[in-house]
């Protein structure tokens, strides 16, 4: 696996090594010991997968408090997605600054969401299917999240057209969100 450091600290894409030839392909997808010898060392407890039948699906930007935030995962099992990362974490030289990046069933990266990171989507293409691991069950209680389009982000999403839950399109600002990552 090649482990591609994000210019927010903490973040990387993971390129799995894929082994392809006329039947297909073969990739490990996870491998807790290559991970920890790329300093990748989160006990990840919970797979999660989403279904965004159209494109323009936009989900997040989401996060959990401490002290039940959330190391992700990410991957695209078919389709696309423009995955965006958000650094709330207060005491950080590029807090309120994200990365964009374009996760597939073809370039079959992954994006590593540390805690201290607001985590969202938009579908590139129709039927996309994402599937990410956490190292922290869901906590209702804990549970938060930034609107998507809050003007001072200047979040460039590949979309005209949002297509929100209720939830989503109600988050506060990030200058008006409930943070306690310093």
């Amino acid at each position: 696996m090649k482990v591609i450091p994000l210019k927010l600290e903490g973040a990387k894409v993971i390129e799995p090594v894929v082994h392809g030839d006329h039947r297909g392909f073969f990739m490990e997808s996870y491998n807790e010991q290559v991970m920890k010898q790329n300093g990748i060392n989160h006990d990840f407890i919970q797979d999660n997968q989403s279904l965004s039948v159209e494109t323009g699906v936009i989900r997040g930007l989401h996060y959990q408090l401490e002290p039940k935030a959330q190391t992700k995962l990410i991957r695209v099992l078919s389709g696309a997605i423009y995955d965006v990362i958000l650094d709330i974490r207060k005491s950080s030289p590029t807090f309120g600054q994200w990365v964009g990046v374009i996760l597939s069933e073809h370039n079959r990266r992954q994006l590593l969401v540390p805690k201290g990171f607001a985590h969202g989507f938009c579908t590139l293409v129709p039927n996309t299917q994402v599937l990410y691991k956490v190292d922290e069950y869901y906590s209702p209680e804990n549970d938060r999240g930034i609107l998507w389009n809050d003007p001072a982000l200047g979040i460039d999403w590949p979309t005209s057209h949002a297509i929100l839950s209720e939830k989503d399109q109600k988050h506060p600002a990030l200058a008006d969100a409930d943070i306690n990552f310093d």
